[in-house]
């Protein structure tokens, strides 16, 4: 596994992109995992513009190239039954301006065949950027776990990928050994947080988007899970703490922990 780190946007939500590319910098992050559009869901998100050319846009950019930070994964691309797929090519339009390696997809669609149809799609408007799709799978999503995720993905003909988010893996029943033996050529991303070994469901979707755990205060193996990923994968660092947040605990700092947390855990072989 590569060991350079990208910032996720959930990890210091209160960001915008700018902030979160400065944030990703000071804490030696080699990239980001950005948002394109503030989402309703997260509250602390500030209100920014990315679609078209805006001024946040041209300054993401710039910043960027001068901080020497790349963006691995664009979010939010979530396909529900009456998603319409078109109506993403803003968004993806400004994931391939800002050299996006992949864009991420979350399924929410309960009919099979009508899923597997909308994925597809998708990934042939964003292949038309010149964009790769991931799709992560969420026990609470109708993709809820890394075989389903596989499956979809060869049901579309393999030139898509997975994202496994070490969080939903433990969620959704997994372990590192069945990541360890999926095929290592869908493998594209992974995600690093911590949690404990078990939580009631009522709260996973909480832990996910606002309150995980730095690498040491859980029971998770993150050691494990690099070890387990194809090792030239790349991986970004998930962890949103809303306790911290609300603490006042600046970003950058709260950012650097984060990002430190994870690589001493992989470094160290701890867990």
């Amino acid at each position: 596994m590569n060991p350079g780190l990208a910032l996720d946007h959930l990890t210091v939500a209160d960001t915008t992109p700018t902030e979160l590319v400065e944030a990703a910098a000071v804490a030696g992050a080699r990239a980001v995992c950005l948002f394109m559009e503030p989402m309703d869901v997260l509250p602390r998100m500030p209100t920014f513009a990315l679609y078209g050319d805006t001024p946040e846009r041209r300054e993401t950019r710039k910043r960027m190239d001068a901080l020497g930070i790349g963006l691995d994964i664009a979010y939010p691309f979530t396909l529900a039954g009456r998603t319409e797929i078109e109506c993403f090519a803003p968004a993806l339009e400004t994931a391939a301006y800002l050299g996006a390696f992949a864009v991420n997809v979350l399924a929410y669609d309960r009919d099979a065949a009508r899923r597997a149809d909308k994925f597809g799609a998708f990934c042939a408007l964003a292949a038309s950027f010149g964009l790769a799709t991931v799709v992560e799978f969420f026990p609470l999503s109708q993709v809820p776990s890394l075989g389903e995720a596989i499956a979809l993905v060869k049901e579309t003909g393999g030139t898509a990928g997975v994202n496994v988010d070490l969080l939903h893996l433990m969620r959704s029943g997994g372990s590192i050994a069945d990541l360890a033996a999926a095929p290592s050529e869908l493998i594209r991303y992974g995600q690093f947080s911590d949690g404990p070994a078990a939580l009631d469901p009522e709260c996973w979707d909480f832990e996910a988007s606002s309150q995980r755990l730095l690498p040491g205060e859980g029971a998770f193996d993150l050691a494990g899970f690099a070890r387990a990923l194809p090792c030239d994968c790349r991986t970004s660092v998930e962890l949103p703490q809303e306790s911290s947040l609300a603490a006042g605990v600046p970003v950058k700092e709260r950012a650097r922990a984060a990002i430190d947390g994870v690589l001493n855990a992989i470094c160290s072989g701890s867990r």
